[in-house]
């Protein structure tokens, strides 16, 4: 880690970016996607990321998952830089450390949901068992099934245990309930919640429904490539109780 005169690095925090930017292409076709993001992200909490689409919301969540690098700023996970980590690197942070969920849900058609989640458990350095991950999501039922015999919510909640079950540090979602009812939003939102409450994962969560930000710990409000607004929450409120 290098010494920075922009930021006290803290290794108590989960992620604190500096002056973070992300520029694709250049001359007059440059978009500004990340403008100097400043962001202090504490352990264990559930942050909700808010904003409309072209915000800046995806590109920020790729940088923290280590799928994208910034243009320029900085960035640190627990204290240590990650700005000019190497290909390698990255890589092996997010194996060890990073969970990701997004809206459409990658499961392979030909295996079950037990299978499914073991493509990760069998390359993961102390996951938990496929049955395990699917228990926490409220799916000991239907790990036999297949993607076909599930639902749109269950589908997803197949993707939040495979994305859970290497225990990771951190939990990335871009928009998870985004193609889903809101009944069955509520019940992915459930599942998250206990995720985060349980297992102690720092979650970040993106969605454009403001009524999920009332579920989360800290709201983050993103526009134009920067952070527009950020709160805490005095409680939490539980996802059965949000309505859209």
């Amino acid at each position: 880690m290098q010494g920075t005169e922009a930021a006290v690095v803290s290794d108590r925090l989960c992620f604190q970016t500096r002056a973070l930017t992300k520029v694709y292409g250049s001359g007059h076709s440059a978009v500004h996607a990340l403008r100097g993001v400043d962001l202090d992200l504490p352990e264990r909490e559930l942050v909700v990321l808010l904003g409309a689409s072209g915000s800046g919301k995806s590109t920020l969540l790729n940088i923290l998952g280590g799928l994208d690098r910034p243009t320029s700023g900085q960035l640190w996970f627990r204290g240590d830089e990650l700005t000019g980590a190497s290909q390698r690197e990255l890589t092996q942070y997010r194996r060890r450390h990073v969970g990701f969920v997004f809206q459409f849900y990658n499961l392979m058609a030909s295996l079950t949901a037990r299978e499914n989640v073991a493509l990760v458990t069998e390359i993961a350095e102390n996951p938990l068992s496929p049955d395990e991950a699917l228990a926490i999501v409220g799916l000991e039922e239907r790990v036999d099934h297949f993607p076909s015999q599930l639902s749109g919510g269950e589908q997803q909640r197949v993707a939040i245990a495979r994305a859970i079950a290497k225990q990771p540090s951190v939990l990335l979602c871009d928009e998870p309930t985004g193609a889903l009812d809101s009944a069955t939003g509520i019940r992915v939102l459930e599942a998250l919640r206990d995720v985060n409450t349980k297992m102690g994962a720092t979650t970040l969560l993106i969605t454009h429904n403001a009524v999920v930000a009332d579920m989360a710990d800290r709201v983050v409000i993103c526009a134009d490539g920067a952070i527009k607004e950020q709160r805490r929450n005095e409680a939490r409120i539980d996802p059965k109780d949000l309505s859209w």
